[in-house]
């Protein structure tokens, strides 16, 4: 499996931490001061994942996919793989599976957020592009939102 991984210990419930990662992505998705506007999230299985990540020069970045997975509570694992097209499915230029998850541990919440991808080769790329300085100011981001009243 070519994985990348970023986690982070919270000192928030798990309770709390579900609902800022799934009610406040706009808040903390991307790093600052990049941002992210939801276009549909259809939380289930197959259903419709589509954000628009906005740069602050004008950069437009659409990422459109479907949920392959999605426990309430817990975690929901998203790739780009398959679009949805009406009520169909459409092939898609894939680039990862992404997964988020959050699991009580001690008297917080393990935050934890990874990236699958297809070949050593477009994980490479990914790192090149910044996966972990990005994704690791993404997760303090989170963090900073469950911490704060």
């Amino acid at each position: 499996m070519h994985e990348l991984k970023v986690t982070r210990l919270v000192a928030a419930p798990p309770e709390k931490c579900w609902d800022v990662l799934v009610n406040r992505q706009e808040e903390w998705w991307c790093p600052a001061p990049w941002r992210v506007e939801i276009v549909e999230q259809q939380r289930r299985p197959g259903g419709r994942s589509a954000m628009v990540m906005l740069g602050p020069d004008g950069e437009r970045m659409p990422q459109d996919g479907i949920y392959l997975d999605w426990v309430d509570g817990a975690r929901f694992v998203v790739t780009d793989a398959v679009v949805r097209n009406g009520d169909g499915y459409v092939p898609s230029e894939a680039f990862m599976i992404g997964g988020w998850e959050v699991t009580p541990e001690g008297e917080g919440t393990r935050y934890t957020a990874w990236a699958r991808h297809w070949s050593e080769e477009t994980m490479a790329q990914h790192k090149e592009m910044g996966f972990e300085q990005g994704w690791s100011a993404v997760a303090d981001q989170f963090a900073a939102l469950c911490e704060g009243g």
